[in-house]
């Protein structure tokens, strides 16, 4: 086993241990994955101001998102199809979160189901829901999160339209699977990730197999899944959907000033400032770039979370110090999930919160709760994109 000090590490190991398709899936964006790579390389364009002869003692990284306790201000984001990253992968990840003391987010898109995962886990995590055209599959969606006790509803608006990605597509994922000689030799070879799948009976889409009408296994789950996202979604179904669910909602997928007003009328508990991960619209901006105008329009109003891009604790930091009250990571524990199981994204949760921890206490603060723009200096290499600066 290698010595491992950061996420870069889990995520080499991560590589060798997963099907190539699957590792694909994680590791891409959409069309030409500028946005993709803008959310990472952007966070390294913010410099760091470092103050000494501070007191140091008694540091905490422990915080609050959306009223919920939290060893730090950092939530597992929803990943699809986690479950064949590792067998029983949204098991495995609830349980890490839930013992590290952070919310975990289950996908729509899981592999293992709403049930599963609250039946072999004791903390209650939060559902991340997509907006389908069955207006029956979405109120009993709904209702089962519900009777799992999930604690918040994280409603994802940036996927009514799938964005093209083109690896996808060529590894067969977002058509009917068609093997390939090379796919099938690949998955041969990660003999380790295929003893796992050998010992679990959960392979397929859990939230939707048996639950959606016609749907009764992987083949009719595509056929389905085809024409399901609604792309009708509107500001009133939003509204209509917080009504039904009645608790703590999050809108995810908050790219601009006038949505964050919107949704800050709206009422909602929080709102993500997202991208998806570059795997959407290719050629938006940077989450990290545009989260400084959001926090400007509607930081006194509504918790603003962060998503896209964070590979370390500092990048924690920095997100926090521009006015994120929270944050989301989904590759950077991915990539400990496919490497080395639940230890693994237990190692990913350890390596952020010592890094958020050290460079917190390098810049002259004892707690996350008073981080802001202070401890950071930005050029104009990165501040040219404010909506102030456009001509």
């Amino acid at each position: 086993m290698p010595v491992i000090t950061e996420i870069a590490d889990l995520k080499r190991l991560y590589k060798r241990r997963v099907p190539r398709m699957f590792y694909d899936y994680c590791e891409s964006g959409s069309w030409t994955e500028q946005t993709f790579r803008e959310n990472t390389t952007d966070f390294a364009l913010i410099r760091l101001r470092q103050r000494v002869a501070v007191d140091m003692e008694g540091r905490s990284v422990a915080s609050t998102m959306i009223g919920q306790d939290v060893a730090m201000p950092v939530a597992l984001a929803p990943v699809g199809m986690t479950g064949m990253q590792h067998a029983d992968g949204e098991i495995l990840a609830a349980r890490a979160a839930g013992r590290f003391g952070v919310p975990y987010t289950l996908s729509t898109m899981s592999i293992c189901s709403i049930e599963d995962v609250a039946a072999a886990t004791d903390r209650p995590f939060w559902f991340q829901l997509y907006v389908m055209r069955d207006q029956e599959f979405l109120e009993n969606m709904i209702a089962r999160a519900k009777a799992a006790g999930c604690s918040a509803l994280v409603l994802t608006l940036d996927l009514q339209i799938l964005g093209q990605r083109h690896k996808d597509i060529k590894n067969g994922l977002s058509t009917r699977p068609k093997p390939t000689v090379g796919t099938v030799a690949d998955l041969s070879w990660r003999w380790r990730w295929g003893l796992g799948m050998l010992g679990t009976k959960r392979r397929g889409f859990g939230n939707i197999v048996g639950h959606a009408k016609g749907v009764k296994d992987v083949s009719s789950l595509m056929d389905w899944t085809a024409d399901q996202f609604d792309p009708r979604l509107d500001w009133d179904k939003i509204r209509r959907i917080k009504e039904l669910w009645g608790g703590k909602l999050i809108l995810k997928g908050i790219l601009d000033a006038e949505d964050a007003r919107r949704a800050a009328d709206l009422g909602c508990d929080a709102i993500v400032v997202s991208n998806h991960g570059g795997r959407q619209l290719d050629g938006a901006l940077s989450a990290i770039r545009i989260l400084p105008e959001i926090v400007e329009a509607v930081g006194d109003r509504v918790e603003i979370l962060f998503d896209s891009g964070i590979r370390s604790g500092q990048d924690v930091l920095k997100a926090l110090a521009m006015g994120a009250q929270g944050t989301f990571i989904g590759r950077a524990y991915i990539y400990g999930l496919g490497a080395m199981g639940e230890a693994g994204v237990t190692r990913a949760l350890k390596i952020i919160a010592k890094e958020l921890d050290t460079t917190m206490a390098l810049c002259g603060r004892k707690s996350v709760r008073d981080l802001d723009r202070d401890i950071l200096l930005t050029g104009p290499e990165f501040d040219r994109y404010r909506r102030a600066d456009r001509p």
